[in-house]
C-alpha cells in the first residue's frame, strides 16, 4: 500500500508560499519570510554568543592554570619547611602528577627611571616545567637560564615593555623587607639580569609576574631553606576540591591547602553567571521571533476564512483545520531554525577568523589588552548547546502556532461564507 501524505500537510505546505502575484497572499508570504529570518537570526546569535562564552571559560582555565596551579600546599605562617618530604608524600596520591616548590613575594622593579610593582616567584626550572606551561610561552630565553647565584629574572612581556627591559639589561629589585641600620630601616635592593621574557596571553601575569631562581629568592627574602609552598599538578583539574579534602587528612598539621576553584573562583563564577544571563536574554529574542509566527498565522487565518469554511463543509474536522495551520507555522519555524543553526555553527567555528577581519577592515579592536584579561575573541562550540537551543526554539515555535490554529478551527462556515 503506497504511503499517502495527509491532506492537512499538503494544504499547510501550500499556504506557506504565496501563489497570487500582487495579492494578499504575497504580503503574508513576505511576513512569513521575515519571521523565518528573525528566528534564524536569534538562534544564530544565541549559538555564537554561547560558543564565545564557552571559549572564554576555556581560555581562562587554560591560561590561569598554565601559570597558577591546580593545588597549593602552604604553611600556616607563610613558610613551608622540608618541602621535599611534602612533595614525596603528596606524590603517593593517584591523581597527583607532579609537585614543585615556590617562593612568592612582592617587590618593586626599577629600570631607567621606570618603577613597576611585581610578584616575584622563585622556582626550580626543572620542577616548574612539570606543573606549569611557562616553557611553551617563552618569547626570549629559557627557564633553564635561571641559574643559582647569578640572580637572573624572567619578566612578563607587558612588564618588560613597561620597563623598556630587554634580555641582558640590569633591573633593580626592591624588596619590602628592610635592613635595620643605626640610621634607619633601608629597603633591601638587588640587581637582577633579565635573562628571558614570557607571554602567556593573560594581562594579569604578563604585566605583573617575574620569575627568579628559587635559591636567589630564598636569599633575597631571608627565608633560609624554607619556601612559600608547593604547587601540585593533577591529572584532572576538576578533581582538585576532592584531592584537597583527601590530602588534608594525610598531611601533618600546620599546613594549609587550597585549589584553583577557590583562588580563582571569581573568574569562573563571573563567566558562568554571564553565560547564563546571556542565554536567557537571547532566548527572549528567539521567543519574540518565534511569536512573530502568531501574527503571520493570524493574518493567514483571516485571509483563508473562505477556504476554511469550504473545507469544513466538505467534512474537515476542527482538528484537521487546526493541524493545517500548526503545520504551516511549524514549517516556517523549522526553516528559520535550520537557517539559524547552520549560520550560527558556521560563524561559531570561524569567529577567530571573522573577528580579526572585521577589526582590520574597520580599524577597531574589540578587546584591548590593557583592559581585558583575554585580548582575542575565542570560541568553543558545544554541540550540547546547539541541541538545547534548537529544541527550545522549536518548542517555542510550536507553542506559538497553537492559539491562531485553534482560532482557525473555531471558524463558523456560515459566517465565513456570508459575504463571499
Amino acid at each position: 500500500m503506497a504511503f499517502e501524505t495527509p491532506y492537512e500537510a499538503l494544504i499547510g505546505l501550500r499556504y506557506t508560499a504565496a501563489k497570487k502575484p500582487g495579492g494578499g497572499n504575497r504580503f503574508i508570504s513576505f511576513i512569513s519570510l521575515i519571521s523565518m529570518l528573525g528566528l534564524g537570526l536569534g538562534v544564530a546569535a544565541l549559538i555564537v554568543v554561547l560558543s564565545v562564552m564557552n571559549g572564554f571559560q576555556k581560555e581562562l582555565r587554560t591560561r590561569i592554570l598554565g601559570v597558577a596551579s591546580h593545588v597549593q600546599v602552604m604553611g600556616d605562617e607563610g613558610e613551608l619547611i622540608g618541602w621535599p618530604g611534602i612533595v614525596e608524600r603528596v606524590a603517593g596520591h593517584p591523581r597527583v602528577l607532579a609537585g614543585a616548590p615556590y617562593v612568592q613575594q612582592q617587590a618593586m622593579l626599577s629600570l631607567a627611571g621606570q618603577v613597576k610593582g611585581v610578584v616575584v616567584r622563585g622556582i626550580l626550572p626543572g620542577e616548574e616545567e612539570k606543573v606549569a606551561d611557562f616553557a611553551r610561552h617563552m618569547k626570549a630565553g629559557r627557564l633553564e637560564d635561571l641559574q643559582p647565584g647569578e640572580f637572573g629574572i624572567i619578566l612578563g612581556s607587558e612588564l618588560a615593555y613597561a620597563l623598556r627591559a630587554y634580555p641582558g639589561d640590569k633591573v633593580t629589585l626592591i624588596a619590602p623587607q628592610g635592613m635595620v641600620t643605626p640610621a634607619a630601616v633601608l629597603p633591601r635592593m638587588k640587581q637582577f639580569t633579565v635573562v628571558g621574557i614570557f607571554e602567556v596571553g593573560m594581562f594579569e601575569y604578563d604585566s605583573g609576574l617575574g620569575l627568579v631562581r628559587l635559591e636567589d629568592a630564598q636569599k633575597l627574602y631571608q627565608m633560609g631553606e624554607a619556601v612559600s609552598g608547593v604547587r601540585l599538578k593533577l591529572d584532572d583539574l576538576f578533581a582538585a576540591p576532592q584531592v584537597v579534602r583527601e590530602l588534608a587528612g594525610s598531611l601533618p598539621p600546620g599546613l594549609r591547602l587550597t585549589d584553583w576553584t577557590k583562588s580563582h573562583a571569581n573568574f569562573f563564577r563571573a563567566v558562568q553567571i554571564e553565560k547564563n544571563m546571556m542565554f536567557l536574554i537571547l532566548l527572549l529574542i528567539v521567543a519574540v521571533a518565534a511569536f512573530n509566527i502568531v501574527s503571520t498565522l493570524v493574518m493567514t487565518v483571516q485571509d483563508k476564512r473562505a477556504d476554511i469554511a469550504i473545507l469544513r463543509t466538505l467534512g474537515a474536522s476542527p482538528g484537521s483545520v487546526m493541524a493545517i495551520f500548526v503545520i504551516q507555522g511549524t514549517l516556517i519555524g523549522a526553516i528559520g531554525l535550520l537557517l539559524g543553526v547552520a549560520g550560527g555553527v558556521a560563524l561559531a567555528l570561524n569567529v577567530e577568523t571573522v573577528v580579526p577581519f572585521i577589526e582590520r577592515v574597520f580599524g577597531i579592536q574589540f578587546l584591548a589588552k590593557d583592559v581585558y584579561y583575554i585580548s582575542d575573541l575565542p570560541s568553543d562550540l558545544h554541540w550540547s548547546d546547539v541541541w538545547i537551543i534548537g529544541a527550545t526554539s522549536f518548542a517555542l515555535t510550536v507553542l506559538a502556532t497553537l492559539y491562531p490554529s485553534w482560532r482557525a478551527s473555531r471558524t463558523n462556515p456560515a459566517e465565513a461564507l456570508r459575504y463571499e
